[in-house]
């Protein structure tokens, strides 16, 4: 471990998202000196302070208010003048997020990490300046044997439909509304989309969601979202696909669909059209630090990019723009850069919709299995078949298994039902293992469980379904 001076270190890490800290914590945990810069007051990045976390506190808190509105009476819970506090809402977001700020810089402080409030720009391949948030023209110097690039992304602004904070927002503005909007129109049928178009459409609001694309939740099987659009139409969101958005003129937002003009009367847009990486003002080229076509930092199969002793994690380089993406590049190249053998599958990365159902995929989906031409096997099983599904109001929905015709090794999966995010995991597990069908089917689940769909689907992959047909 190197102790030239207090601003020389064996790792510098450039962002303090779930990349970052957690690269740097991993390389703390395996005696390098570590230091973590991070533009923001607090630790965590984009997922922990105004994406991830604060989007999936509103979605809980906007279920609880649905479930009351919608499902309390059928349970013989009996609620009169039930009514939305939308500051408490936003206090009870800002509380989970300040705990889990300070959870991390408490994590930092244990683990020796040496944390730079500041905006880092390269001066050479080995040396960053950290200038002041507040006062730019402070600046400290500091050199490391290795450099982590996890500066994450931003979204993505359309040139007709810029951010103004106020009608035309991002994500980060939409998770902070003090008031219900009254008509809402999402542009893009993402996750982050979805998300928070759910949440504003469970409180009150006339959400509808305009998709560019044939379909909403774009990497999901066909059968999955037919089910997955209408059960969202049911509570009350209106999805228009097939339609480019043209612009937003006096609170009206147009688009086009087959030569015609669809209009539709907007308070707020909320612009959820995909992120960008975010490398913004960090001098790559003085480090010698090249990018793909795409604009993403370019790396090899260890993630090291073209100048020697700087890795890039996370969403900016290639691959999913996921959170836990994001950790396990970070823990595999902490670990590569202490000289032990670090592991990512990104294969096998599953991303998830934290709608009510959401929709979890892992792996090849049926859809593309079979446009890439293999032969496949798919066991499916509904939730309305599973007692704990109807006990938990989650009888919608359906878990798919997607298995090689041959070999039975189980090629993807994909959940559309409540908890499908936590479901998934086992399915996951299974194939880090190259597992089979059979594998899973033969896992013993609790009774009662929702997990016994996952089971049952497994089953039916070889038409062994117990408890359907």
């Amino acid at each position: 471990m190197s102790e030239s001076s207090p601003s020389s270190f064996d790792v510098l890490v450039i962002g303090a998202g779930p990349g970052g800290y957690v690269c740097a914590f991993r390389a703390a945990q395996l005696g390098l000196k570590v230091a973590l810069i991070e533009k923001r007051s607090t630790l965590g990045g984009t997922c922990l302070n105004v994406g991830c976390i604060p989007s999936k506190a509103l979605l809980a808190s906007s279920e609880h208010f649905a479930f009351n509105q919608h499902h309390a009476a059928e349970h013989g819970i009996k609620l009169d003048n039930l009514s939305i506090d939308v500051g408490a809402m936003l206090k009870k977001k800002e509380d989970i997020v300040g705990k889990m700020t300070g959870g991390l810089a408490g994590l930092a402080k244990a683990r020796k990490v040496t944390v730079l409030n500041g905006t880092a720009s390269f001066i050479d391949a080995k040396t960053v300046a950290v200038a002041g948030v507040d006062d730019p023209g402070s600046s400290t110097t500091v050199t490391a044997r290795h450099i982590v690039i996890a500066t994450g992304s931003a979204p993505v602004e359309l040139p007709f439909l810029k951010f103004d904070g106020e009608t035309i927002v991002s994500s980060d503005h939409a998770i902070s509304f003090t008031a219900v909007p009254e008509k809402l129109v999402v542009v893009g049928g993402g996750a982050i989309g979805l998300e928070l178009g759910s949440v504003w459409a469970r409180l009150g609001a006339d959400v509808t969601v305009v998709e560019f694309l044939p379909q909403i939740a774009g990497a999901a099987d066909k059968d999955v979202v037919r089910n997955f659009t209408r059960i969202l139409k049911a509570q009350g969101l209106k999805i228009e696909v097939n339609a480019r958005v043209t612009g937003f003129k006096d609170g009206v937002l147009t688009a086009e669909r087959d030569g015609k003009t669809l209009e539709f009367p907007a308070d707020k847009v909320l612009v959820s059209v995909g992120r960008r990486p975010y490398a913004d003002g960090l001098g790559l080229d003085k480090a010698g630090v090249e990018l793909t076509d795409k604009k993403r930092i370019k790396v090899d199969a260890k993630l090291k990019t073209t100048a020697e002793g700087i890795y890039a994690i996370g969403d900016v380089v290639d691959g999913p723009m996921l959170a836990h993406k994001a950790e396990e590049d970070g823990a595999a190249v902490a670990e590569w850069i202490a000289g032990k053998a670090g592991h990512i599958n990104w294969d096998l990365m599953p991303a998830i919709i934290y709608t009510d159902p959401e929709i979890a995929t892992v792996g090849m989906g049926e859809d593309a299995a079979k446009a890439a031409g293999k032969k496949v096997n798919v066991g499916k099983f509904n939730f309305a078949a599973n007692a704990r599904a109807h006990a938990n109001d989650g009888a919608d929905g359906f878990v798919k298994i997607i298995a090689d015709a041959e070999t039975d090794k189980i090629l993807g999966a994909q959940i559309l039902g409540k908890n499908a995010g936590e479901l998934i995991s086992e399915v996951v597990t299974h194939m880090e293992y190259g597992g089979s069908a059979e594998d899973l089917a033969r896992t013993i689940h609790a009774h009662p469980t929702m997990s016994e769909a996952v089971k049952e689907a497994a089953l039916a992959v070889s038409k062994s379904a117990i408890h359907a047909l």
